[in-house]
C-alpha cells in the first residue's frame, strides 16, 4: 500500500532520503503489513510487547532502526528536515506498526541525545543496547503535579553510601509498559522547597520499580503507564551528567522533540484528508457525488490549504534547526500550529463522512481522537502560546 494520494506539495528528496524510503517501503510490504494482517492489528489495539520486540529486531537487521541518529551511533546522520520528511511519510502510509521502524516508541530517539552527557560506561551499559534493539527505554519526567511545570517534580533521589535511593511516581509515561530502562528526572535537593533536579538511568529490573497501567488513552492505545519507584537503589554510576542538571537535560531535548512530533500529526492528518477526498468522490446524494456540492468542496479546500501551510512551517523550522538556530520559539509555533491544524483536518474529515465518520472502528473516527490528543502531548497548546509570547516579548525588550 502506497502513502495516500495527496494534493499537497511534495518536498524534493535527497538521495539519502529517497534510498531510505525505498528500504522502508520494502520492509512495510514484506514484513510489517503481512504481520498486521496476520495478527489483526490496528492503530487502536496496538501490539503485544514480544511482537514489538520482533519488529525492532527485524528493523535493526534491515539497517533501519535508529536511522535518524548520527553515523557514529549507527544511524544515517539524517538532518532534522530529512527526519521530518521520513517520519511524515511513514505516518501517512497508515501502517499501525510504522512508528516502530525507527524506534519511535521505546528506542533510539529516547536515548540518542544523551550520548554527549553519558559516560563511556553508561554508553556501553545503557545507550548501545537501546540503539541496537537489545533493550527498550522511556523518558520519565511527568508527574501528577509536574507536567507543564517540569521543575516541580516530587520524585526524590537521596544519596546513599553506594549511590542513590529513588522514591516517587511518574505519570503518563509513553513506552513505559515495554521499557527495560527509564531515564528518570528526580529532585536531588536537600531542601524540598528548592528546585534541583538530576537525571538517572533506572533499570526496570531494580527492586521497587514497577509499572502501573490499567488505563488507555482516548485513542484507545495502552502503551502509556505510570512508573512507581519505591526506594529503588541505584549506583552512583547511573547519574547522567552533573547533579542538578536534570531539567536542563530534559529541556534540551524538548524543543527538537516538539518539532519531531509534527510530522506524526501531519502524516495522520494526511490520512484523514485522503479518506475525506475518497469518500467525497464515491458517496452519492441527490444523484451525484457529495464532492460536487460546494459546501463539501469548501471543507476539503480548507483542509488542504491549512495542512499545506502547517507543513510549510514545519519544514521551515526543521531547516532552521539544521542551520544551528535556536529552535525554542519556532518549535513551539510549529507544535501549536501543526497540532491545532491536524485536529481541524480530522474534525472536517468526520464532517465529510457524516454518520459513517462517527462510528467507532472507522479510521477517521480514530484519527479524530488521536489528533485531539496531540494538542496536549509534549506540551499543551497553552504552554506553546506561553513560550511564543515570552520569546516575542523578550525580543522587543
Amino acid at each position: 500500500m502506497s502513502p495516500p494520494a495527496s494534493p499537497l506539495l511534495q518536498r524534493p528528496r535527497t538521495p539519502r532520503v529517497a534510498a531510505l524510503l525505498g528500504r522502508i517501503e520494502a520492509f512495510l510490504e514484506e514484513d510489517l503489513e503481512p504481520l498486521v494482517e496476520r495478527h489483526g492489528l490496528d492503530w487502536e489495539s496496538g501490539a503485544p510487547r514480544e511482537l514489538l520486540r520482533g519488529v525492532w529486531t527485524r528493523s535493526r537487521e534491515r539497517g533501519l532502526y535508529g536511522m535518524q541518529l548520527p553515523a557514529e551511533l549507527g544511524g544515517a546522520g539524517l538532518g532534522v528536515a530529512e527526519q521530518v520528511q521520513v517520519k511524515e511519510w511513514i505516518y501517512a502510509r497508515g501502517c499501525p506498526l510504522g512508528p516502530h521502524i525507527l524506534g519511535e516508541l521505546s528506542g533510539p530517539p529516547r536515548v540518542g541525545a544523551l550520548v554527549r552527557h553519558a559516560t563511556p560506561a553508561q554508553v556501553e551499559q545503557f545507550v548501545k543496547p537501546v540503539l541496537e534493539a537489545r533493550m527498550s527505554s522511556c523518558f520519565a519526567l511527568t508527574e501528577e503535579g509536574a507536567g507543564s511545570d517540569a521543575g516541580a517534580v516530587a520524585t526524590r533521589a537521596v544519596r546513599t553510601a553506594g549511590g542513590w535511593r529513588l522514591h516517587g511516581r511518574k505519570r503518563f509515561i509513553s513506552g513505559a509498559p515495554f521499557a527495560d530502562l527509564a531515564v528518570v528526572i528526580a529532585s536531588t535537593s536537600e531542601d524540598p522547597a528548592a528546585r534541583e533536579t538530576s537525571a538517572f538511568f533506572v533499570e526496570a529490573t531494580r527492586p521497587g520499580y514497577r509499572i502501573e497501567g490499567g488505563y488507555r488513552t482516548m485513542a484507545g492505545q495502552s502503551h502509556t503507564a505510570d512508573i512507581v519507584l519505591e526506594d529503588v537503589e541505584i549506583p552512583e554510576g547511573n547519574l547522567i551528567g552533573e547533579r542538578g542538571r536534570g531539567l536542563a537535560l530534559a529541556m534540551g531535548r524538548i524543543s527538537v522533540n516538539r518539532l519531531l512530533h509534527c510530522p506524526a500529526m501531519l502524516g495522520l492528518a494526511s490520512m484523514a484528508l485522503h479518506h475525506a477526498l475518497q469518500h467525497a468522490a464515491k458517496r452519492e446524494q441527490f444523484g451525484r457525488p457529495i464532492g460536487a456540492f460546494q459546501a463539501v468542496q469548501h471543507l476539503l479546500a480548507d483542509m488542504t490549504a491549512e495542512l499545506e501551510a502547517a507543513r510549510a512551517l514545519m519544514y521551515a523550522v526543521a531547516e532552521a534547526i539544521d542551520r544551528g538556530e535556536d529552535p525554542r520559539a519556532h518549535a513551539a509555533m510549529a507544535k501549536l500550529v501543526c497540532s491545532e491544524t491536524a485536529f481541524r483536518v480530522a474534525d472536517r474529515a468526520v464532517q465529510v463522512h457524516g454518520g459513517t465518520g462517527i462510528v467507532q472502528g472507522h479510521v477517521v473516527e480514530w484519527l479524530f481522537r488521536m489528533l485531539r490528543m496531540y494538542r496536549v502531548l509534549t506540551g499543551t497548546s497553552e504552554i506553546q502560546r506561553n513560550t511564543i509570547a515570552r520569546e516575542a516579548l523578550g525580543a522587543r525588550s
